[in-house]
């Protein structure tokens, strides 16, 4: 419900600031007396910023005041979101925000959702949709404030994808702090062990180490350890990793025969699918000769594995995660299957 997120949301931020609220000026009338809670809309008594801002601050006070999960405080839960929208309304004054917006090679598109529930990769606080423009990449789904559109400096993550379609093929490769000048990797942010001034977090698939709002202890599945350990285990990575990974997991860039040979000694499911892959282009000259099985668009069982009716040696993360749990082997056999029977019974002649 999106009342309780947000009340959720509140309370957690209410709590945070009550101590340096303790020593904010006297209390101001909000309107908020027992006898107009029946009007938590109402009009607001306070009508520039400054007022706004000490109002705000009294509402949060009430509302830690009154009973929990009452009336009364739900509408001063109500009364809060006003106030703070009359507050954005008198900073950012009717401002009319395209629906689209292009820097560093993202397209970000401004969202309609009211969801509570995003973070803001930019100063990695809550995007408050009730009350607040927000926008998401469509290329790498960056996540960002309106107010905080100007101060990215990251560039999207599918222009690297575009430009550069391969792994990190070293487990973990740390240079170490000292050779990153003990900063944060992407944003330069001073960082250390002991997390002073800043915790210094690694990053499992680039091996270096970056500051809290590059690195939100986001976990994935490292290719260089699948192919090397064939594990699967997610691994902490930084925020820039685990788009990269998500958006490289689809692409088939993995040659296993040149960069670890040794796997199909000891992954039997790899060589049971080799070997489907195999079968399966010898059926496909077949196939695009074929007048009823171009009529049944055969080959588009595949569409989604595309690389797999043509050759037989790349794979995908994607791929490897699901020969590990049993996935591939079954729809591969299932594919393999149908595509016997048409050639060994249903096919009737090829097309001339």
């Amino acid at each position: 419900m999106l009342y309780s997120d947000f009340y959720a949301g509140v309370k957690a931020e209410i709590f945070s600031s009550e101590i340096k609220s303790q020593n904010s000026d006297p209390p101001m009338d909000l309107g908020l007396a027992e006898d107009h809670f029946s009007r938590p809309v109402g009009l607001f008594v306070a009508s520039d910023v400054e007022q706004l801002k000490l109002a705000i601050e009294e509402c949060k006070r009430l509302i830690l005041e009154l009973p929990e999960h009452s009336e009364k405080q739900k509408d001063a839960v109500v009364k809060l979101i006003h106030l703070r929208l009359k507050l954005q309304e008198l900073q950012d004054p009717e401002e009319d925000e395209p629906n689209l917006q292009v820097m560093l090679e993202h397209r970000f598109s401004k969202e309609k959702s009211k969801s509570v529930k995003q973070m803001c990769d930019k100063c990695s606080t809550i995007i408050w949709g009730l009350i607040q423009t927000w926008y998401t990449c469509t290329g790498c789904y960056y996540r960002c404030h309106s107010k905080c559109m100007s101060l990215i400096n990251k560039p999207c993550v599918r222009s690297k994808v575009s430009h550069q379609s391969e792994y990190e093929l070293n487990i973990c490769p740390e240079i170490g702090l000292d050779k990153q000048d003990y900063r944060c990797s992407e944003c330069r942010t001073p960082i250390s062990l002991r997390g002073i001034p800043n915790e210094a977090r690694q990053c499992d698939y680039t091996g270096q180490y970056y500051c809290s709002s590059c690195h939100w202890n986001d976990t994935a599945i490292v290719p260089a350890r699948v192919i090397h350990n064939w594990e699967f285990e997610p691994r902490k990575v930084c925020r820039s990793s685990m788009r990269y990974l998500a958006l490289m997991m689809p692409r088939p860039v993995l040659r296993l025969k040149e960069i670890n040979p040794l796997l199909f000694n000891f992954v039997e499911d790899l060589v049971e699918i080799r070997k489907l892959r195999q079968d399966i282009l010898l059926m496909k000259p077949y196939f695009i000769t074929c007048k009823e099985a171009m009529e049944a668009r055969l080959l588009l069982h595949l569409q989604d594995r595309q690389h797999f009716v043509e050759n037989d040696d790349m794979y995908s993360l994607q791929d490897l995660i699901d020969t590990s749990n049993g996935r591939l082997s079954c729809s591969l056999t299932e594919i393999h299957t149908t595509f016997a029977k048409h050639i060994k019974l249903d096919c009737e002649g090829l097309l001339l």
